[in-house]
């Protein structure tokens, strides 16, 4: 793709997530040409599922938890994991963090998130890489959302997440998946969340925020 910025604000309008409404997004709707793009017709263009087009109800809870309790990330170095078109994130740098570092393993959502940050007024920075197994240096929290979505994800996700919180916080949000875990958290926040039919075949999902607490192995 010769200018994924270019293809991104040619797919998407600029608009604000319900719970959210003070960081404006690259978003899509039922009126953009990617909203309506089939998952082949995507395939056959070489683009993963535009995940980075939508704010997820988890990425709007953490968003909406660290606009309003800032002290919790100000002077932080907070890394958005998978983080699609970085709404956390870009929380997070709006509440003073010190650093953000914005990560995901489709290129275009780096590209969206740092387009989104930039359309917002702050700094992310992003990182290309699969974390998934390392633990990443120099962070003091590490932000996720939506990454229980089905079994196998969840089983390679929560013990690395367990692991890097020996070391850093590690905030969870999740719109109520059945692959989340269930114990060794701390809820920090729930709350109902509009949704459409079309991205979760219901129109609200209950979504809690949780720090995951260490593995002790």
């Amino acid at each position: 793709m010769k200018d994924p910025r270019a293809f991104i604000s040619s797919q998407t309008v600029i608009a604000v997530a319900p719970l959210v409404p003070e960081i404006e997004l690259h978003l899509a709707t039922e009126i953009t040409p990617i909203w309506q793009a089939t998952e082949a017709h995507l395939a056959a263009l070489n683009i993963e599922p535009p995940f980075w087009a939508f704010a997820w109800p988890g990425s709007q809870l953490l968003a909406r938890f660290v606009l309003d309790q800032p002290e919790r990330v100000r002077d932080r170095s907070v890394l958005d994991f998978a983080c699609g078109g970085g709404l956390a994130g870009i929380a997070c740098a709006q509440a003073g963090a010190r650093a953000v570092r914005v990560n995901d393993i489709d290129p275009l959502a780096l590209e969206a998130a740092c387009l989104n940050a930039a359309l917002n007024k702050v700094s992310v920075v992003p990182v290309t890489n699969d974390l998934v197994g390392t633990v990443p240096e120099g962070i003091d929290l590490l932000l996720c959302g939506d990454v229980c979505y089905n079994q196998q994800m969840a089983d390679r996700i929560i013990p690395w997440l367990r692991r890097c919180a020996r070391t850093m916080d590690v905030w969870m949000a999740d719109p109520g998946r059945p692959y989340a875990p269930k114990d060794g958290i701390e809820i920090l926040i729930s709350a109902t969340l509009p949704t459409t039919m079309e991205l979760e075949g219901k129109t609200a999902r209950e979504t809690r925020l949780c720090r995951i607490l260490p593995s002790s192995g």
